[in-house]
């Protein structure tokens, strides 16, 4: 249920104070609500009608600056941070392969919606490429019929998979039948409502109260429930020498976007999706991660090490760098979003220990 401006305002004055809002406050008499009063500094400061910018961003860390969404934190009754793209952190290492198959993007798709996305190619940059070059144009014509955000995705992943057959068709390379992607798109609509798709094992995850919480699951062929499909199709399910399961002794995953040659066999583009609602004042952050980072640190892992870190920019630098030290071979790709906690758990219990860089080599050696 929607919430008035007062009492917004008194959300603002008490309920924020009780968890640790550190802004600087000024209170101040807002003339266009006369009896009002706002424990902050004025939401048009220099008259432009635009929110002034808090302190903090969200809670605990004045690191990081942005404005509070007025709309929408009226519209649920919590105050919801801007998340500004600038503000996202990236990084995309080769690692210790020939080429980088590895793509990703960060945009904003309407005034209110947000994109991030991931692509790990296999078999060669194709499927990758046109995922990064077509996916976000199939989102914004779903977005112009559809509002839910879970639907949005799924026709567009299967759009995107069905425009990139009929691109390599045109080339009669059978080989290209055999080039895949990973692909999971993240969509953040008023800062609050954040939906996750995905096929194969790139990776997102949320970090809320300093633990890492999945919102992705891995499409392998060692899940009951896919191993299930893929017999149920006439596939195979194979495990290599090092016990790695495989579809059709080829593919190590069971969704895919390309794969054409794997489709009768039950390989499908059809994402598995997450609805979940942020609470600013607990979440830290969003990653997305290829499996060059996923397959050397646990999700744990992944949010202790961005937890100690100063910005999103240097967590994602940190994390791919972290992967490599670790002994992954893979390209390591990931991005970092900051939420309203961003800051709040940098004293989480971790001690990084040098002794496994070398301790766990021997995972890739």
């Amino acid at each position: 249920m929607s919430v008035s401006a007062v009492s917004l305002s008194r959300l603002l004055r008490c309920s924020l104070s009780s968890v640790g809002w550190s802004a600087r406050c000024a209170c101040m008499r807002d003339p266009t609500m006369p009896g009002v009063r706002w424990n902050s500094t004025r939401l048009d400061a220099d008259g432009s009608g635009r929110p002034a910018t808090w302190d903090s961003f969200g809670i605990w860390d004045n690191r990081i600056e942005e404005p509070i969404l007025l709309p929408p934190s009226i519209r649920y009754g919590t105050p919801i941070p801007q998340i500004s793209l600038s503000k996202v952190g990236c990084a995309s290492h080769i690692g210790r392969r020939r080429d980088n198959e590895d793509r990703f993007q960060v945009n904003k798709l309407m005034h209110n919606v947000l994109y991030f996305a991931l692509f790990d190619g296999h078999g060669g940059p194709q499927a990758a490429d046109f995922c990064h070059k077509h996916m976000e144009q199939h989102i914004r014509d779903c977005l112009e019929v559809e509002t839910d955000l879970q639907a949005v995705l799924s026709k567009a992943f299967l759009q995107v998979d069905a425009a990139l057959a009929a691109e390599l068709q045109m080339y009669g390379n059978a080989s290209l039948m055999m080039v895949g992607t990973t692909a999971t798109v993240a969509l953040l609509r008023d800062g609050i409502e954040l939906v996750v798709a995905s096929v194969g094992d790139s990776r997102a995850l949320l970090c809320r109260k300093g633990k890492a919480r999945k919102l992705t699951d891995d499409h392998t062929p060692e899940r009951k429930d896919e191993k299930h499909r893929i017999r149920q199709s006439g596939g195979l399910v194979t495990w290599n020498s090092v016990g790695q399961a495989n579809v059709n002794g080829r593919l190590a995953m069971t969704r895919s976007i390309g794969d054409f040659d794997l489709k009768k066999s039950g390989v499908i583009a059809e994402p598995e999706t997450t609805l979940t609602l942020l609470q600013h004042a607990h979440d830290s952050f969003l990653v997305l991660t290829t499996d060059g980072i996923n397959f050397s640190m646990t999700n744990q892992e992944i949010c202790d090490i961005i937890n100690q870190c100063h910005d999103p920019t240097e967590a994602a630098n940190v994390i791919a760098e972290q992967a490599l030290q670790y002994g992954s071979e893979d390209n390591s790709t990931v991005i970092v979003v900051p939420f309203g906690a961003w800051g709040k758990h940098q004293n989480a219990e971790y001690t990084y220990d040098m002794s496994r860089n070398f301790a766990s080599i021997g995972r890739w050696s």
